[in-house]
């Protein structure tokens, strides 16, 4: 079964953080990459800064083009992977080693991809 994990972060808290701790906890983060590259089936990507976001929604007239983020929240999408893996339980697992999470503002969303589209076709 295949997961896309999404890292979250909240921007004014990483910037809190000490430029060593910080670099201690990148460490841990290429070295977490490694040990579980066995299961992570695509390696995705680390996002640019959220002050580079555009984002394109619903109006009326027609798409509505603007600059910043999806949301409101506080926290914003980082950067994302995809495992491969058993089921939910090991996917849970495996996140839960994430060397980021033992900063304050960070999270992981963890969703299951489509993989059978079989359910689209007419």
């Amino acid at each position: 079964m295949k997961y896309v994990i999404m890292f979250t972060s909240t921007p004014e808290l990483d910037a809190a953080v000490p430029p060593e701790r910080a670099q201690e906890v990148y460490t841990r983060v290429w070295e977490w990459f490694q040990q579980h590259d066995a299961k992570i089936a695509d390696g995705g990507a680390e996002l640019q800064p959220v002050t580079t976001a555009t984002t394109v929604t619903h109006g009326g007239e027609g798409p509505v083009v603007a600059d910043g983020p999806f949301s409101e929240a506080k926290e914003v999408v980082g950067g994302f992977s995809v495992l491969d893996v058993a089921d939910l339980d090991e996917a849970i697992a495996i996140v839960r080693t994430w060397p980021m999470l033992d900063l304050p503002g960070n999270s992981v969303e963890i969703r299951p991809m489509v993989t059978d589209y079989s359910q689209f076709e007419q």
